[in-house]
């Protein structure tokens, strides 16, 4: 099931952004490599937040949901290895998109655009500090927590409420996952793109080693 508008207005109007009955993760029953390296690197609605040089002889492509205890352990354990390895010394592009498996996810993922704007670096900062302050937004008060947050990173209260309720960011994420998934098949988190090709679920750094090491030598 795809994030809607009427899904999510009803869980900010109705549950303080609680899960929905019967919200489940996106599941699809068609699994396929994407067809080229050109359809995942097409940004859809939102500017992609991307670190390293654009024209890096590399790129990965992360979709990740900001509640997924998969992606926090892969945020925490193996991207910091990869951004000193590899990003942090020009040698890749690592791209982060949103792909919200349920209501809260896609809240984080809004208020993360909210924050930063246009600025990469900083969108990074806030995914980092969601993904470590998971159990206390998803699992507790999600909309205190989310606005403490939000406070933190300087904006104010009605700032927060704001972003929360916009629809048409909302509408961009939606679309965003919903290509990922008609055309990329991307249908669990984490997914990664290495130029193009998939790699599904926990992957560990020596993994990416492998295959970044040998893209760099082609």
């Amino acid at each position: 099931m795809i994030i809607t508008r009427r899904a999510f207005t009803a869980a900010l109007s109705l549950t303080g952004l609680s899960l929905l009955a019967g919200f489940s993760p996106l599941r699809l029953i068609t699994e396929a490599a994407a067809q080229s390296a050109a359809e995942v690197a097409k940004p859809v609605s939102l500017p992609d937040m991307a670190l390293g040089p654009a024209n890096a002889p590399v790129t990965i492509t992360e979709f990740a949901s900001m509640t997924c205890p998969h992606c926090a352990d892969f945020n925490e354990k193996v991207f910091p290895k990869i951004k000193s390895e590899y990003i942090d010394t020009g040698k890749i592009r690592y791209v982060f998109r949103e792909f919200p498996l349920d209501i809260k996810a896609a809240a984080g993922s809004m208020l993360a655009r909210c924050i930063a704007k246009d600025d990469a670096g900083k969108y990074f900062a806030v995914i980092d500090m969601l993904f470590k302050q998971q159990n206390d937004w998803v699992l507790k008060n999600t909309t205190e927590t989310l606005t403490r947050i939000g406070k933190q990173a300087g904006l104010s209260g009605q700032q927060v409420e704001d972003c929360l309720k916009d629809q048409a960011l909302l509408d961009k994420i939606a679309a965003d996952q919903k290509y990922a998934a008609d055309v990329l098949k991307v249908n669990s988190t984490p997914t990664f793109f290495i130029n193009g090709e998939m790699i599904k679920g926990d992957t560990r750094f020596e993994e990416f080693d492998k295959r970044i090491k040998a893209l760099l030598k082609s």
